[in-house]
């Protein structure tokens, strides 16, 4: 992987720049839609392709392993060719998941994680060397390291001890890769993980021992799981001022459209969430001028498009209206449109401002726009 730092913003710390992997170019900031099972759930390859111009999605390690499992994924040729999409997929390495099956789990700093299937009950371990064995089944352009996800509240020597766990299979995550060769004939690019919970000594701790290990780029992981916006914003903003400049930075499960936007003042490159596909299955649509809830009476007479100024279809030809009528009556095309329209805002909104970056007018924007997508219509 190959990442070129093309423009920095000079009122901020916002950057645009360019990934190169063996499956295409990313150009950051970027927004992933998240594919936990390889696929955007409710949405074709060719919607992902041409109406929400996805660069790269995710697949997460965790729901693949349990279905459909490594033997048919490395039968096919990993996810590329088992999904379909021939552009960058990036896994998560499970963390995340075993940490939210906290009553299934039992965390072994030497061993990894013991935990139960969330669906059959089943008893598994993950452990440095497995995770990356499994990444390597799955075949993704960009794989995490096996971390533990920090929770949130936690006190400072649990969240030291967790940290430093995260060191020991980032360790360990590294050896197994420098031992092992991809299996499908192309290049895989581990990003390790910054933990150390809302300390501020123990983020900048981390995010030091990160950018030792020099790898093609970092991440920051245990944000967004609980704590105050204000929080994950200083977090971030610790982590970046040590992580490396000419790498990229991923911030992990982030976030709001506002959230996405202040990150990337910040000097975030890469950003994933569920919430525009969660949301948008929901009745909840995010705007440019605001976020709507559509089941809400206000649009039952509103025969005014989604958004005329789109050029997604969907936001063209159908209306405030009759998207309302598709959720209150449970139609399944009212959660397709919104899935579709949110993506396809969310990666409107990074390329915008990448734009705005190139052209230098990044700051100003910003506090255009900021009070107007925070806001609810």
């Amino acid at each position: 992987m190959k990442f070129t730092l093309q423009k920095e913003d000079g009122k901020s710390h916002a950057r645009a720049g360019l990934i190169e992997t063996d499956h295409g170019k990313i150009e950051t900031p970027i927004f992933m839609p998240v594919g936990t099972l390889g696929a955007v759930k409710s949405l074709h390859i060719r919607d992902l392709k041409q109406d929400v111009k996805a660069q790269i999605i995710l697949g997460n390690t965790y729901h693949l392993y349990m279905r459909p499992g490594m033997e048919i994924l490395r039968e096919v040729g990993g996810l590329h060719k088992f999904n379909g999409w021939d552009r960058p997929i990036l896994t998560d390495s499970g963390g995340f998941q075993v940490f939210s099956l906290s009553h299934r789990r039992k965390i072994d700093p030497q061993e990894g994680v013991w935990f139960q299937s969330h669906i059959d009950g089943s008893r598994h371990l993950f452990s440095p060397e497995k995770v990356m064995d499994l990444e390597r089944t799955i075949g993704a352009d960009i794989i995490m390291a096996f971390d533990e996800c920090t929770p949130y509240p936690a006190d400072y020597k649990y969240a030291k001890n967790s940290m430093e766990t995260t060191y020991k299979w980032l360790k360990r995550c590294i050896a197994r890769l420098d031992e092992t060769e991809p299996y499908y004939g192309y290049e895989q690019t581990l990003f390790p993980i910054v933990q150390g919970s809302t300390y501020k000594d123990l983020r900048l701790k981390s995010a030091e021992y990160v950018a030792s290990t020099n790898c093609d780029g970092n991440a920051i992981g245990g944000v967004s799981v609980g704590e105050p916006t204000e929080l994950m914003y200083e977090i971030t903003d610790v982590c970046c001022q040590v992580l490396p400049k000419d790498k990229p930075r991923y911030l992990m499960g982030v976030g709001t459209p506002a959230n996405i936007i202040e990150c990337i003042s910040l000097g975030i490159d890469m950003f994933d969430c569920v919430m525009p596909t969660r949301n948008g299955r929901n009745g909840m649509i995010f705007t440019w001028e605001g976020m709507m809830n559509m089941r809400n009476e206000k649009w039952k007479n509103d025969f005014t498009p989604i958004n005329a100024d789109s050029d997604l279809f969907a936001d063209r030809e159908y209306t405030r209206a009759y998207l309302r009528h598709l959720y209150v009556s449970d139609e399944i095309l009212g959660p397709m449109i919104g899935s579709i329209h949110n993506l396809h805002f969310y990666l409107d909104l990074v390329t915008t401002a990448r734009q705005k970056i190139l052209d230098g007018t990044f700051a100003t924007w910003k506090d255009e726009v900021m009070p107007k997508i925070s806001r609810r219509l």
